[in-house]
């Protein structure tokens, strides 16, 4: 309430004096923070608000209080700043160095140079594997000294639900595949190995198949990719198919049952508790944002990027995962001749209608901000970001 009446003298000192510009002579004569609040304050005139929504919450992580909220318990649609959530879940559960890993096992028997039996596949959702990543597997198998395989060559897919799509996702939009095997994105992996294996001089007779894999096989093999490698991509890039695979994790994980997106929610709303909000508030459909049924707030964001900022263990590999204002990632073209760039790391977010923006800011006394900008209701997606970046820069420049 202090800080209201200092910004309301501020403003009919400003008037009294015939500024021209009365919000900016008002905020330099305050000091940090309420300087910053008066710049924040004008955005609430913004046009674009005229026909959309916006939820706005800016908190200083170092001095551990609120700067500025407007709207920011409004229950809006995230798009892909919902990956905060999943990335913050699961380093927080899992730890950043959490392996995402896929199995080649055989039962069977070697007679001169042929492998009678099976050969097994165990996905458990990598979303990294290409058809590079197929050669040790294809020279584990050489190793046996075999140039000749006669069985079945199975994808074990047991590993999540059969659903290939994800909750409330658009039947008409670019939707990665939900297979817990797969190569270079797609769900073809017994025949790309098949393939691979052929080209190492190995005559494959096999035929392809699914199946789950029995206890008594041996495992010849794993290949596998740690979370803080998953998360780059999944972050910097807004890699749907990356954060799908991390939420999958999440229910996995728990008991190594098959995992389900309800299990995975359920873990989600756990941390949501935890980090002292209601999770009955919000929705949670899917890891990544694409789905229509995702609903959260600004102040859900900012709680998770506070909670992370105070774990060590989870705000280095999250902090790292961000993109960087006008340097990489999905920011990389955003504020590049701005006092803004390389200041900002944030996760951005877009689909039809809704725009958005969360993560930290460095502010110019060295004071490191969390903030989530969540813009609904806007056609023009250009219109949300540069709503998003106008409050980038203010941050930036005021002192």
């Amino acid at each position: 309430m202090k800080h209201h009446i200092t910004i309301i003298l501020a403003w009919l000192c400003a008037l009294h004096l015939g500024a021209q510009e009365p919000v900016d002579s008002a905020a330099q004569q305050m000091a940090w923070p309420q300087s910053l609040q008066w710049r924040l304050s004008a955005i609430e005139n913004d046009n674009l608000l005229q026909t959309s929504d916006a939820a706005v919450m800016v908190y200083d992580l170092t001095a551990d209080s609120a700067i500025y909220a407007f709207h920011h318990q409004h229950i809006l649609r995230p798009a892909s700043v919902m990956k905060l959530l999943t990335a913050v879940t699961a380093l927080d559960l899992l730890g950043a160095d959490y392996r995402f890993t896929t199995d080649l096992l055989q039962q069977g028997e070697t007679s001169g140079r042929t492998f009678t039996g099976d050969i097994y596949v165990v996905g458990h959702f990598d979303p990294m594997l290409t058809t590079a990543d197929l050669l040790p597997f294809a020279d584990k198998i050489k190793s046996m000294d075999i140039d000749t395989i006669c069985g079945n060559l199975y994808a074990d897919l047991s590993m999540k639900e059969e659903t290939v799509w994800g909750e409330g996702w658009c039947w008409d939009d670019d939707n990665p595949t939900l297979s817990p095997l797969l190569v270079n994105r797609k769900s073809d992996f017994t025949r790309q190995l098949a393939d691979v294996m052929a080209a190492q001089g190995i005559t494959v007779k096999s035929q392809l198949g699914t199946a789950k894999c029995p206890a008594t096989a041996t495992k010849l093999c794993t290949l596998s990719h740690t979370l803080a490698q998953v998360l780059q991509p999944m972050m910097k890039e807004s890699d749907n198919l990356y954060a799908e695979a991390v939420f999958y994790q999440l229910a996995w994980s728990q008991d190594h049952r098959q995992a389900t997106a309800k299990e995975a929610r359920a873990v989600e709303r756990r941390l949501i508790n935890n980090i002292g909000l209601d999770p009955s508030l919000y929705r949670v459909a899917d890891g990544s944002g694409l789905s229509l049924y995702n609903y959260v707030s600004a102040e859900l964001l900012v709680a998770l990027l506070r909670y992370a900022y105070s774990r060590e263990r989870i705000y280095q590999p999250l902090f790292a995962s961000l993109p960087l204002m006008g340097i990489d990632g999905t920011l990389k073209s955003r504020l590049r001749d701005s006092v803004a760039r390389g200041r900002v790391s944030a996760k951005t977010g877009t689909v039809t209608g809704v725009s958005s923006l969360a993560g930290y800011q460095q502010a110019p006394n060295g004071h490191m901000l969390a903030f989530a900008i969540i813009n609904q209701g806007v056609m023009q997606s250009k219109l949300g970001r540069l709503f998003q970046d106008q409050i980038c820069q203010i941050i930036a420049e005021t002192e």
